[in-house]
């Protein structure tokens, strides 16, 4: 990949207003929908987070979106509260991750706010991962074209976060890159239901970080 790329082989998605239009008219139907369903989850899901140590429910941090807009992305707490800058990466067995926490990474439950984010337009259910502004500035810098992966909206979940395990390096960002490249140009409704199906499956085996 060169920084012709994009005009050599184009991304779909990218350029065709109507995939966009359909897209997010079934966002907004499945967002709304999810959060009616799920508000129950997430209120239990929230008091059991308050509970085990008294502090907010909610976290709060600044993403990088679609045309590098930056917006406040919302999620369940599964970690203590910050005490410093710490490590920007979750290791295995990562100590600031409450025991609550570690179930509702491991059933992404922590993530179901983030329908609050795709109601918004702040996100698409489907896409790259929203990464933290801080991180992007680095990524930016030391991984040609990766500025690419700012053409669509970000997703809650993605071709990258089912195909690759959490990248905690560089090189692991590298080779996100690639799925969500690979996403973005073959883009399609039937591809969206293969994630939609591989995420189900991380969820009910707590397969996720």
């Amino acid at each position: 990949m060169n920084q012709t790329w994009l005009f050599q082989e184009g991304f779909q998605i990218a350029r065709e207003p109507v995939f966009e239009r359909l897209k997010r008219a079934s966002d907004i139907v499945l967002s709304l929908l999810g959060l009616i369903l799920a508000s129950p989850l997430i209120l239990l899901a929230g008091l059991a987070v308050w509970l085990e140590d008294r502090g907010p429910v909610f976290f709060r941090q600044l993403r990088v979106g679609r045309n590098r807009v930056k917006f406040s992305l919302l999620k369940l707490r599964s970690m203590r509260p910050a005490t410093g800058s710490g490590d920007p990466y979750t290791q295995p067995g990562d100590v600031r991750i409450t025991r609550i926490g570690r179930f509702l990474r491991a059933t992404r439950i922590d993530e179901f706010p983030q329908l609050w984010n795709v109601l918004r337009g702040d996100m698409s259910l489907i896409g790259p991962r929203a990464e933290w502004d801080r991180l992007v500035e680095e990524y930016e810098r030391q991984i040609p074209c990766y500025y690419f992966r700012h053409l669509v909206k970000p997703g809650i979940t993605g071709w990258a976060q089912v195909n690759y395990p959490y990248g905690a390096n560089l090189e692991d960002t590298l080779r996100k890159l690639e799925y969500d490249l690979y996403y973005i140009r073959h883009f399609s409704f039937t591809l969206d239901a293969s994630i939609v199906l591989k995420t189900i499956h991380i969820m009910l085996f707590g397969k996720g970080r």
